[in-house]
């Protein structure tokens, strides 16, 4: 276990190393200029100086990350129970999903932002249309492969449809909604720094096409670390959740 931990660790380490070193390579044999790509030693420098600026646009970006993503497993559970326990829902509303999916959410936030103007409103509005598409198709698909045998199996016991629901459908849908957040959850990152590139006064995404507007190359990479440790502590706290629901997950399958 020790040496599972241990090499999980260390390879992805051994990886940033070998792509700082590569990066001060490149910089140093090359002679590129900063505005091109600046050295390790500035992006830290710039981390370090301006931590207060990023973290402060960075708990702006968290914020709308998160409430988006609540907002999309919200209405995307109940509406992924509905499509999957109706025909009629799901021939109805399944086609809309995919046609809204396919259009590129770039096209859609300027609308948004006539809509919503250019406040929290619009970036939760963007984020929800990014993250809720997955946990929908995830879960509907994760009702969708109950076993035919339980769903009898509580039939001939005389459970009602919610008994049905809450004790056979949903633990068995659950490793299929964890999927589709841990998919939302990375997504909604996204949404969010679109939102704020299309309209807005602060967050990451401004910062960063702030600094680039105006050639503060270091700047705009401590903006895109930041972005990156950002979308991993959100991935973190669904994975957290993950372990928090592991009573109700059924097993994983033993390696051979």
């Amino acid at each position: 276990m020790r040496l599972r931990i241990f090499s999980q660790v260390l390879y992805p380490l051994a990886g940033v190393l070998l792509i700082i070193a590569a990066w001060v390579l490149a910089c140093w044999l090359l002679n590129i200029p900063t505005v091109v790509l600046p050295s390790p030693d500035k992006v830290l420098r710039a981390l370090v100086v301006r931590s207060d600026l990023l973290l402060s646009e960075g708990w702006v970006t968290l914020r709308e990350t998160l409430y988006g993503f609540v907002l999309a497993m919200l209405v995307g559970l109940p509406l992924a129970v509905a499509v999957a326990n109706s025909r009629p829902l799901n021939l109805m509303f399944y086609p809309l999903l995919i046609a809204l999916q396919s259009v590129p959410k770039v096209a859609l936030a300027p609308m948004l932002l006539v809509w919503l103007g250019t406040g929290l409103e619009s970036k939760l509005a963007l984020v929800w249309l990014v993250a809720f598409f997955p946990i929908i198709v995830d879960t509907a698909a994760g009702l969708r492969a109950t076993p035919k045998e339980l769903l009898e199996l509580a039939q001939s016991l005389n459970a009602s449809p919610l008994q049905i629901f809450l004790k056979v459908q949903l633990p068995a849908a659950l490793p299929f909604v964890v999927t589709g957040a841990k998919v939302a959850i990375t997504l909604a990152v996204i949404g969010a720094v679109i939102g704020e590139f299309v309209g807005s006064s602060e967050g990451l995404g401004f910062l960063l096409q702030s600094a680039t507007s105006q050639l503060d190359t270091p700047l705009a990479f401590a903006a895109l670390f930041a972005l990156s440790v950002l979308g991993i502590f959100v991935y973190a706290l669904v994975g957290l959740g993950e372990r928090l629901m592991s009573s109700w997950l059924p097993p994983a399958p033993a390696h051979q």
